[in-house]
């Protein structure tokens, strides 16, 4: 599978909900790098990159998050892969 890279901003009821704790453990067990970050407009803003496949399953879990989380909807960027690894929880 070919290495891909995407930006995703999270809209809803997506802070205080420990959104990026939940995206952060979900991103390690699927093995891709990244970060998480809150956003002051309450956004959560993702940036995630690895295999194609992976880095899709990941996606679509932001499109609903962990259980308190009320996403309403995703906006996805296209970014060029970097070679990153690891995934964390930024700010």
């Amino acid at each position: 599978m070919p290495i891909v890279r995407r930006n995703v901003v999270v809209h809803g009821r997506v802070q205080g909900v420990w959104f990026r704790e939940s995206a952060r453990r979900r991103a390690t067990e699927l093995g891709v790098g990244g970060w998480v970050r809150n956003r002051p407009d309450g956004a959560v803003e993702v940036e995630v990159e690895g295999d194609a496949e992976a880095v899709d399953v990941l996606v679509d879990w932001l499109g609903h998050g962990p259980s308190g989380a009320r996403v309403e909807r995703l906006d996805v960027e296209e970014r060029e892969p970097s070679g990153e690894s690891g995934f964390r929880v930024e700010g």
